[in-house]
């Protein structure tokens, strides 16, 4: 029965990476007919970089589902896993494990998203205060500036303090949670390093911005009709002479 009770908590962390491993940037565009979001814009199959592909309906349910996979594995441990065995430290774990499973996919070659959304749904299992409390923070940021990465780092950040902070009074504050949490936080900023980089050089694109379609080589036939060389054609004069100017 122990060694049962010890398999509950490995068990529920492979799953919930499993179902994070889901990337449903991918998953939705191809259903939809979209192209694949890793080949354009920030190449990143993530709800925003969707949302460029000119198609928000796609964007709007990858957020979605996005969330979803990070919510419901923490909200099927805090309901039923008491029972099993599970608490503070699993839920925690779940959690984690979910949102890696959404940065390193074992479906799609280890190469997932930023996480963002799928972060958004583990505080949302964890307390439905903590994660209308985040996204509040990202919207006022994203609303305002116009910045997704932005909006982002800066809800990322956010999230542990108000955790800790509000803690004991919104939802019971624990040690485990807040490592997780945390942790999570460090990997949304090594995630959006390069746009870090591109805010402070002002390239970061913004938030609704389509991708730039793919650039077109020279057509290199389109020089002989160039009107500069019809111009020095005009100039001189192609009428046939008069067989008598020569003669007076």
């Amino acid at each position: 029965m122990e060694s049962m009770q010890s398999f509950w908590p490995i068990l529920a962390a492979v799953a919930a990476y499993l179902v994070g491993s889901l990337s449903f940037a991918v998953i939705v565009s191809r259903v939809m007919g979209l192209n694949d979001p890793r080949t354009f814009g920030s190449k990143n199959p993530g709800a925003t970089n969707v949302l460029r592909s000119g198609s928000k309906a796609a964007a709007v349910i990858t957020l979605l589902l996005d969330a979803v996979k990070g919510w419901l594995p923490v909200m099927l441990v805090g309901v039923y896993g008491p029972r099993y065995g599970l608490h503070d430290g699993t839920l925690a774990m779940v959690g984690l494990a979910a949102f890696l499973g959404h940065l390193y996919p074992v479906f799609f070659r280890f190469v997932g998203g930023k996480g963002v959304a799928t972060a958004l749904g583990v505080l949302m299992g964890v307390s439905v205060w903590l994660g209308l409390a985040t996204l509040l923070i990202w919207a006022v940021m994203a609303l305002g500036l116009r910045y997704s990465s932005l909006a982002s780092i800066t809800a990322a950040v956010m999230a542990p303090v108000v955790y800790v902070l509000a803690g004991d009074t919104f939802w019971i504050k624990n040690t485990p949670v807040a490592f997780g949490i945390t942790v999570m936080a460090l990997f949304l900023l090594y995630r959006h390093a390069d746009n870090i980089n591109r805010l402070i050089k002002g390239t970061e694109s913004k938030l609704g911005k389509k991708a730039a379609p793919p650039a077109v080589g020279p057509d290199h036939g389109a020089h002989r009709g160039h009107p500069h060389h019809r111009s020095r054609k005009i100039g001189h004069s192609t009428e046939p002479k008069s067989p008598h100017s020569g003669k007076h």
